[in-house]
């Protein structure tokens, strides 16, 4: 039965990949259409709940009029069924209502739904550009994903409930009153107007903020993780104290954004008991003045009284509930602002995929200033012939890793193509270029997963031969063998922790170059790419990159000059324009920026007195 409804729901179904709605209500109803079949047999079974738990109140006036009105010899005689029909009510149609309810709500729509909405958000967040990502923190956009799901379905499922209970207690309420004398309508009336006024007032502001609340909880996550993730940093620079600060601050704002909103909800709580207490003493007054003047029955008191206290627990329900329900819209809101943002590069229609047969690159007159009026790359042409092997060399900022950025395409340039075998990479599919192009960066990020699942990123089809190859090749195998985890998985299986931290900045570079030569794409990248290895390992990595360099295209960039002077030819950037290009020997002999660079580095970092 559970399994039955726990597969009503697909959170991984195909889906619209476009960009969610901007707009609120455009935002719930792209996922509500999705499950709306569950979400109206959820209000088809609330409505049989709520008019069952007002049945149950108006039994205990009709048994109190029975019971006057019968001898106690007589009674089963003369009421037996409709007793038998009030025990069915209560004993077996109101339980299996609440199962069903439950599980439609619990089984059915609550997992999946809220995992469809994470699922799908998440689908898009990821394709997002580097530019999104560098502009926020990893785990504030993390928060969001996470929280937007269950915030959206706990809102959506907590209305339905609370509308047939409001809708059903309010007018049988009424109903049953107007029928015993219309006089005990009035407390009942009068109160409702005031509780909707109290809730119009106080609701809206508790959940503008509630959703301050929302944003600066994010930004708390995102602080915190942001230290935690850089917590080598932190201690390496004993600065606790300075991320005591860095924390301290938004947690200042989060408690008197917390303050603010905990004022509102009992100044309404207090509001709300008030009318309670008045609608309660109301009844009770004018019920019993109608007795005594015989215009009502005691059943009818018993009902009165009996609704009006459970009319008045119900009050308290709903409040919190349209607190919740307000608060979890907030989040939403607060979430769909970082979720709907549309996409800032993008496949062109009809992009098809890339064919790298040759491997020849050319940069075309080619600007890109990251928005600003100049600098970076400045009118750059440059033809990398097939098979070549580039070194890309200058000073820190001069253009080197932004001109493999946009070949790349992790920017899109702001003037001038870029074409890998007469293919211009703006017309082609991101995804097929990316994988026909490995890189190997000087900041190795490694997934918090098994070295297995690192390397199998270059290739994921590939044989545990092929992985154990690449391993080898790329001298990591070594250490592999040796390493282990706190759940006591060992070797390939043992997980690197988060960025890869629990490996040295070596060990960390051997497995990306493991993966890069499983990958196998015909055109190398590489940044920096033995920068954190020791002399030996580099020398012996050397051999496996004159190996993997084969028949490939090659753009190296090294700050280290010695590790490219054998290059085919080096490219000089300086300011974000080519000034000297040529071989290691050739460019000495020019004696210009690339000789006075190698001189410094051949001679030390510090020039003689």
């Amino acid at each position: 039965m559970f399994r039955f409804f726990e597969t009503r729901i697909d959170p991984f179904k195909r889906h619209d990949e476009s960009m969610p709605p901007q707009t609120l209500v455009g935002f719930y109803l792209r996922y509500c259409r999705q499950v709306w079949p569950w979400l109206l047999a959820l209000m088809g079974i609330g409505l049989v709940v709520s008019l069952i738990e007002v049945s149950m109140m108006r039994y205990i006036g009709s048994i109190v009029d029975l019971l006057r009105t019968t001898s106690p010899g007589a009674v089963l005689a003369d009421y037996g069924p409709t007793f038998l029909w009030m025990g069915f009510v209560i004993l077996i149609a109101r339980p299996i209502a609440q199962v069903v309810h439950d599980l439609v709500n619990q089984q059915a729509i609550a997992p999946s739904f809220t995992n469809l909405v994470r699922w799908q958000t998440h689908h898009y967040v990821v394709r997002q550009s580097m530019t999104f990502f560098a502009n926020d923190f990893a785990g504030r956009i993390a928060s969001k994903i996470v929280q937007t799901g269950p915030a959206l379905r706990e809102s959506v499922t907590q209305i339905i409930d609370a509308l047939w209970f409001v809708i059903i207690f309010a007018i049988s309420a009424l109903v049953i009153f107007a029928d015993a004398d219309w006089r005990l309508t009035i407390p009942l009336t009068l109160w409702i107007v005031c509780y909707v006024a109290t809730l119009v007032h106080f609701v809206p502001r508790i959940r503008d903020r509630a959703t301050a609340m929302s944003e600066v909880r994010s930004v708390l996550t995102g602080r915190i993780v942001d230290s935690y993730t850089n917590i080598q940093t932190v201690k390496l620079f004993a600065h606790p104290d300075r991320e005591d600060d860095y924390a301290r601050d938004i947690l200042v704002e989060h408690t008197e954004t917390f303050r603010s909103e905990t004022r509102l909800i009992t100044l309404m709580n207090a509001t709300v008991s008030t009318l309670n207490g008045i609608l309660i003493v109301g009844t009770g007054a004018i019920a019993v003045s109608l007795w005594s003047s015989s215009s009502i029955s005691l059943g009818a008191i018993a009902i009165a009284s009996g609704l009006a206290i459970r009319i008045t627990n119900m009050s308290g329900w709903i409040m919190w509930v349209s607190i919740g329900i307000f608060e979890q819209m907030g989040t939403v809101q607060e979430g769909l602002e970082t979720i709907a943002r549309p996409y800032a590069l993008l496949d062109k229609p009809g992009a098809k995929d890339i064919a790298v047969d040759k491997g020849e690159i050319r940069f075309d007159k080619v600007h890109f200033h990251y928005g600003k009026k100049g600098g970076v790359i400045e009118d750059l042409s440059l033809t990398i012939r097939p098979g070549e092997k580039v070194g890309l060399v200058g000073r820190s900022g001069a253009g080197k890793s932004t001109l493999v950025n946009l070949l790349l395409r992790f920017y899109d340039t702001e003037a001038g193509t870029i074409r890998i075998d007469g293919q211009d990479i703006a017309g082609v599919t991101q995804d097929t270029l990316r994988r026909r192009i490995g890189l190997v960066t000087q900041d190795t990020s490694l997934l918090h997963r098994s070295v297995r699942d690192n390397i199998l990123y270059g290739r994921p089809d590939a044989s545990e031969a092929e992985v154990l190859e690449a391993a080898r090749r790329a001298h990591a195998d070594g250490f592999i063998d040796g390493l282990s985890d706190p759940h006591g998985r060992t070797g390939l299986d043992a997980h690197v922790g988060e960025r890869g931290v629990k490996l040295s900045g070596g060990q960390r570079q051997r497995i990306a170059i493991a993966r890069v030569l499983l990958k196998d794409a015909p055109i190398l990248v590489l940044d920096e790419a033995t920068s954190a290895l020791d002399s030996e390992v580099e020398a012996a990595i050397q051999e496996s990159f004159t190996e993997l360099m084969a028949d490939k295209t090659v753009i190296a960039i090294a700050h280290r000059l010695s590790t490219i002077a054998a290059m085919d030819r080096l490219v000089v950037l300086d300011k974000g324009r080519i000034v000297e290009t040529g071989r290691h020997d050739e460019l000495l002999r020019q004696n210009g920026l690339y000789a006075s660079l190698w001189r410094r580095q051949s001679g030390g970092f510090l020039d003689a007195a």
